[in-house]
């Protein structure tokens, strides 16, 4: 896989709008990040759902997708079992689908780094049940 990070959903909607609180922190930590960063289909799904129904906000998430930026890994039928257990052991946060498949993807892929907002929930999860996440941006807004 190339990527040297993963990103989440709420980090790409920051990135794409300029009002949000989180846009400042994350447009400086994206500049110092090695691209491409890696990402899953989940969380491009939770991405346009939550672009709505803004024809401008839908073509500016397009073109961050298709700039080189990110690169989506797959997830395959039969890793499905493992992302229930994730989602299993997690339900007091309770984990997302889009979570599970990025702290599936950080041990498949040996990407401890994630690009979020949402540090509260990734200061939670463990990678292979032990190491934790490297949360960027690293200060908040």
């Amino acid at each position: 896989m190339i990527g040297n990070a993963l990103i989440d959903t709420g980090a790409i909607l920051a990135l794409l709008d300029r009002t949000d609180r989180w846009h400042r922190v994350c447009a400086e930590t994206f500049q110092q990040l090695h691209l491409p960063l890696v990402t899953s289909e989940a969380v491009l799904t939770e991405l346009f759902h939550l672009v709505g129904d803004s024809r401008i906000e839908m073509e500016a998430a397009w073109k961050f997708l298709r700039s080189g930026a990110l690169v989506m890994a797959a997830i395959e039928d039969s890793e499905l079992p493992q992302l229930r257990e994730l989602m299993s052991r997690y339900w007091d946060r309770p984990m997302d689908f889009a979570d599970a498949t990025l702290v599936h993807l950080a041990r498949r892929e040996s990407l401890p780094t994630i690009f979020t907002v949402d540090h509260a929930d990734f200061e939670t999860y463990r990678i292979e049940g032990r190491r934790r996440f490297r949360i960027l941006p690293l200060t908040r807004p």
